[in-house]
C-alpha cells in the first residue's frame, strides 16, 4: 500500500508539472517579449517585439538584428524552455496510468519517450542562441516538432481505446494533425529571407503550431488526471 501511494504521488507530481510547464510557457515568453530590445531580419530598427515580424526564437538570440545585447530577454527565454527538458521527464512517469491494459501501457511508452525527446530538443532551442549556433538552433526546432508527430499518434490511440472523454482525444488528434501540417510546410516552404511577406507567413504559422501545442499539452494532464482519478476509483 506504501508503495502504491507513492507511485500515485509520483506520478500527481508529474501530471502537475507538466501542466505547470504548459502554463508557465505563456508567462516566461511574455517576460521575454516585454525585454526584447527590438529589431527583425528585415528591419534592424523595428522597436520592442512584434508578433507577426519575430520569431520566437529570436527572443532567445545574444544579439538582437538591431544590435543590441539581449541579455534579460534571452535569460528568460532560455530558463522558460529549460523547462521542458524536466517536463520530458514527467512524461516518462505517465504509462503507469495506463498499465492494467498491456497495449495501451507500450503504446504510452513509445508516446512517452518521443515526447521525452521532443521535449529535450526544445529545451535545447533555448540554450542555442540562433545568433551564435545557427546550424544547431536549426536541428534542434526542425526535429524538436517532428518527434511530435510520433508522440501524439501513440497517444492518441491510448485515448481512443481508453474510457476516457472524446474531448481529449480530439484535442491530441488536432495536435497531431497541426503538427503534421507544420513539418509538412517547413519542409516546402521559401527561406524568411526571402522577403517580408514570407517572414510574417513564418512567424505566425509558427505562433499557430506552438499555441496549438501547449493547449494540447495542458489539456492531455486533465486526460490523465481523469484516467488516474477513475483507476483510484476502482481500486478502492
Amino acid at each position: 500500500m506504501v508503495n502504491l501511494n507513492m507511485a500515485v504521488m509520483w506520478i500527481k507530481f508529474a501530471i502537475n508539472f507538466i501542466r505547470f510547464v504548459s502554463i508557465f510557457f505563456f508567462i516566461g515568453i511574455a517576460m521575454s517579449i516585454l525585454f526584447y530590445p527590438g529589431g527583425n531580419l528585415h528591419d534592424p530598427t523595428q522597436e520592442g517585439y512584434s508578433l507577426s515580424h519575430n520569431f520566437l526564437s529570436d527572443l532567445g538570440a545574444y544579439e538582437t538584428s538591431s544590435g543590441d545585447v539581449n541579455f534579460l530577454s534571452s535569460f528568460f527565454f532560455s530558463f522558460t524552455l529549460s523547462l521542458f527538458s524536466f517536463a520530458g521527464v514527467a512524461f516518462l512517469f505517465i504509462p503507469q496510468i495506463f498499465i492494467e491494459d498491456r497495449i495501451n501501457y507500450y503504446l504510452s511508452i513509445l508516446g512517452s519517450i518521443f515526447i521525452f525527446f521532443g521535449c529535450l530538443f526544445f529545451s535545447g532551442v533555448g540554450l542555442t542562441p540562433h545568433d551564435l549556433y545557427v546550424e544547431e538552433h536549426i536541428f534542434l526546432a526542425i526535429y524538436a516538432f517532428r518527434f511530435l508527430v510520433p508522440a501524439t499518434f501513440f497517444y492518441a490511440i491510448v485515448l481512443f481505446r481508453s474510457n476516457i472523454k472524446n474531448f481529449y482525444l480530439y484535442t491530441i488528434l488536432t495536435c497531431m494533425l497541426s503538427t503534421v501540417l507544420y513539418v509538412a510546410y517547413e519542409i516546402l516552404s521559401g527561406s524568411p529571407i526571402d522577403g517580408v511577406d514570407e517572414l510574417v507567413r513564418q512567424v505566425i504559422i509558427q505562433k499557430i503550431i506552438v499555441l496549438v501545442s501547449m493547449f494540447s499539452m495542458f489539456f492531455i494532464t486533465l486526460a490523465f488526471s481523469s484516467k488516474l482519478k477513475s483507476n483510484m476509483e476502482k481500486e478502492t
